[in-house]
């Protein structure tokens, strides 16, 4: 697998510190020039400076790379399209894009305020969506492109106090299922990657000693496999203190329950064989998923 990036642009978003600094840096010392955003902001979002960005540039430039700061918001689709022309007016391409950006609002969803909610979507979600949006037609003219969506197992798994940062990390999996299917035949791959690291925003939700052995940089490895040139597609891999694993959303061999009136009944009866993981698959694509419903009925109604 080839994980030189020499002659690559990558835009690395929320990389002023943290996951994302770790991102750019390892980027760049492999090659990449790096553009490096961040709002500069504190945990929750609020204020903005460009320092914690140049800061970065500062220390990949004095390495021997190149590298550019920008304080956009994520939220902000005219600022993040004026960010990706900052890119193209420097070095002409955009090959690589890993949203990372986000912020916390953690509250229990009984006591969260709905603008909390909605505020983390935003960031997570819509900020994904801004930077990908602005990109794509970049990466479809190039006949290249690799994004990164980063997901959490608060997404993929649930944690308490998350429902907000937790809802718009899966909604990252989702869009990363669908953009991997478009992206496709003009060679942009996406991919997802689920962190467990020690940085400011999980300062406060794990003991000290867990922190100390959940170095950034060691999410660093799985982050360059998932945009490399021979990167896979469609996939999500989590990451943390050095292990690797892969997540699946995977369909079950289930059961035909029909669709008379007893259907409810027939399927409480058979919800352990529904729920019965033995010969679990993953679907291609959500047609995939109807194709099989489709095909198991036809059979059970003797019409294949």
């Amino acid at each position: 697998m080839n994980l030189d990036f020499s002659g690559r642009v990558a835009i690395v978003t929320g990389a002023g510190g943290g996951l994302g600094k770790q991102h750019a840096l390892a980027l760049a010392r492999r090659g990449a020039k790096v553009l490096v955003n961040d709002l500069g902001g504190a945990v929750d979002g609020s204020g903005a400076s460009v320092s914690a960005a140049q800061a970065v540039v500062d220390e990949i430039r004095a390495a021997g790379g190149e590298a550019l700061a920008n304080g956009a918001s994520v939220t902000d689709f005219d600022a993040v399209q004026a960010m990706v022309q900052q890119a193209m007016d420097a070095w002409g391409r955009v090959d690589i894009l890993v949203n990372n950006a986000g912020i916390l609002r953690d509250k229990t969803f009984a006591k969260m305020d709905m603008a909390d909610f909605r505020t983390v979507i935003e960031v997570h979600l819509m900020g994904a969506a801004n930077c990908t949006k602005a990109v794509w037609s970049v990466m479809q003219a190039r006949q290249y492109g690799r994004v990164l969506m980063t997901t959490s197992s608060s997404g993929l798994y649930g944690n308490f106090g998350q429902s907000n940062y937790s809802a718009a990390k899966l909604a990252q999996v989702g869009l990363m299922q669908t953009l991997a299917l478009e992206g496709a035949k003009f060679n942009i791959r996406v991919n997802a990657l689920a962190p467990t690291a020690a940085t400011r925003m999980t300062a406060n939700l794990m003991p000290e000693a867990v922190l100390a052995a959940l170095k950034p940089e060691a999410v660093v490895p799985a982050m360059l496999v998932l945009v490399g040139e021979d990167a896979p597609t469609r996939t999500i891999l989590c990451a943390g203190a050095g292990s690797v694993e892969a997540a699946h959303i995977t369909l079950t061999q289930g059961a035909w329950i029909g669709i008379e009136g007893d259907a409810p009944e027939r399927l409480a009866a058979q919800l352990a064989q529904v729920l019965d993981r033995t010969d679990d698959m993953v679907p291609g694509g959500g047609m995939e998923q109807s194709q099989f419903e489709i095909e198991r009925a036809k059979h059970m109604l003797g019409q294949d």
